[in-house]
């Protein structure tokens, strides 16, 4: 995936952001559906990692219930998402070698460490490189 700006509609912004807050101390992950290129629906996934508060492992069962949402409701795997509490809002060194696989997904990734102010960036991951892509509000 190489696009130059991307849209995400406000409705999806905010869910995410609100599921970043709602988990201070660890980090929230799931999954992106997109219709026509468009954001259409999150999916959150429980994170089971053992250090949830560094890192996020999406739970295989509820991945593969939420690819088969997606696949279902006619939309194609737009992005995986996840937050970092204490982190910048962007991919670690974990996150790259964790993206084998997805290459063709958007990484979105909200931190909370920004002083009372929420930031979420999005990343192309290939051959464990990232690069930033723009991300606009839409009020699709």
């Amino acid at each position: 995936m190489t696009p130059k700006d991307i849209q995400i509609p406000r409705k999806i912004t905010n869910q995410l952001l609100h599921l970043a807050q709602l988990s201070p101390d660890a980090e929230v992950c799931g999954l992106i559906g997109s219709k026509d290129g468009i954001p259409s629906h999150c999916y959150p996934v429980t994170n089971t990692s053992a250090q949830p508060q560094q890192r996020f492992l999406l739970d295989a069962s509820e991945q593969i219930a939420a690819l088969t949402r997606i696949r279902e409701q006619g939309e194609e795997l737009f992005a995986i998402y996840h937050s970092h509490p204490s982190a910048p809002a962007q991919p670690s060194a974990l996150d790259l070698d964790m993206a084998e696989g997805y290459e063709n997904a958007l990484y979105l990734i909200i931190s909370l460490s920004t002083k009372g102010i929420l930031e979420m960036r999005g990343f192309s991951i290939d051959n464990k490189t990232a690069q930033e892509v723009v991300l606009s509000l839409s009020d699709a």
